[in-house]
């Protein structure tokens, strides 16, 4: 018999033969969190950190409100903790009575939360939002055009600054509106549009400390609420403290070291990169397990009830739900990836904390 066929069969009996908790095990989590469709019907809690964790009662954000609209919804990442889907709707009044006509809802979280099958580290505990830097639009969309629209950024072509003919007085008040919130800790946005904040808010600056620069985050901008009540499984974030992060020094650094320019290495590195470990099922809280477990939720209890019960939302019919959407849907950007047409987004190997 041929030794590879021989292999193959030796290989195969023994995955068969294994126990079913050691490929549970074994799996990578975001395998086992990606294909499910629904919530655990268990009271909402928060289990872990932001980039370790999981969800329990989850509530999807609906997908049209009357000031908001979710996208890429082949993915099913409109969960969260009810405590942020509330925010985002207040969020979407807020911004309308600023002249934002309403929110582009982007990824929150998995119905069960947890690793996701692509992209995001975070967004797993259901306390983390991506709201576009597009205004909604007066029309409603259909499901191809929520697949296929991309977010638009608001740098220059090929700069790290903001564009001034893109940015408006409601972008600036729709992120202080964000950062308004007591539950929300933390408002991502690329350093670009940090730096627009710091150099146009007058008056009242305090906010300016919820607004942290980051990788990306040119085409959408990074809600993260803390620790909700009833979570005591949840772990916290680090303070942002009270400087508003504009005078430090810290802002200085992006634009002077890490868009600045680069020295040409002496010689090639011969240090060959790491890929990133999977999470495993055991690498997350141990109540995740339950979690995973649990009954699912029916759909319609678990879509959060939005504070207009006279708003009729649009027929939008979804296709069955597959994990393997998530490696076909469309990243919301035009150029995945890179911060504009050709200016590759670096990737440093040691991250700051926003």
């Amino acid at each position: 018999m041929d030794k590879y066929l021989l292999w193959f069969l030796f290989s195969l009996l023994a995955a068969v033969m294994l126990p079913a908790d050691f490929v549970l095990a074994e799996t990578p989590a975001k395998r086992l969190f990606g294909k499910e469709r629904l919530p655990a019907k268990l009271q909402p809690q928060v289990h872990g950190f932001y980039t370790k964790g999981c969800l329990s009662g989850a509530v999807a954000i609906p997908i049209d409100g009357p000031n908001w609209q979710a996208m890429r919804l082949s993915r099913n990442r409109r969960w969260g903790h009810p405590d942020l889907i509330r925010i985002i709707e207040e969020l979407s009044y807020k911004g309308k009575s600023d002249g934002w006509y309403g929110l582009m809802v982007g990824d929150i979280s998995q119905p069960r939360g947890g690793p996701m099958l692509t992209g995001h580290r975070s967004h797993q505990v259901g306390l983390d939002a991506d709201i576009w830097f597009n205004p909604m639009p007066e029309k409603r969309l259909s499901f191809k055009e929520r697949e296929e629209i991309s977010a638009v950024s608001v740098l220059k072509k090929g700069s790290v600054y903001v564009d001034d003919s893109k940015w408006t007085r409601s972008h600036t008040m729709l992120l202080y509106h964000a950062a308004s919130f007591p539950e929300v800790e933390r408002v991502l946005v690329h350093p670009g549009v940090k730096k627009k904040l710091c150099d146009t808010v007058k008056g009242n600056r305090k906010w300016l400390n919820k607004i942290r620069p980051t990788w990306g985050h040119h085409y959408h901008f990074h809600v993260r609420i803390g620790c909700p009540k009833g979570s005591p499984g949840c772990k916290r974030q680090k303070s942002t403290g009270t400087n508003t992060g504009c005078n430090d020094g810290s802002l200085d650094w992006w634009f002077n070291v890490e868009f600045g320019p680069k020295k040409k290495p002496a010689k090639p590195s011969a240090k060959k990169t790491k890929p990133r470990k999977q999470l495993r099922l055991t690498d997350l809280p141990q109540s995740c397990q339950l979690v995973l477990s649990a009954e699912a939720e029916n759909l319609d209890e678990a879509t959060f009830k939005i504070q207009e019960a006279a708003f009729t939302a649009p027929n939008i019919k979804l296709p069955k739900f597959s994990a393997a959407n998530a490696f076909t849907s469309r990243p919301i950007e035009a150029s995945a990836g890179r911060l504009q047409d050709n200016a590759l987004i670096p990737v440093p190997t040691k991250r700051p904390s926003p």
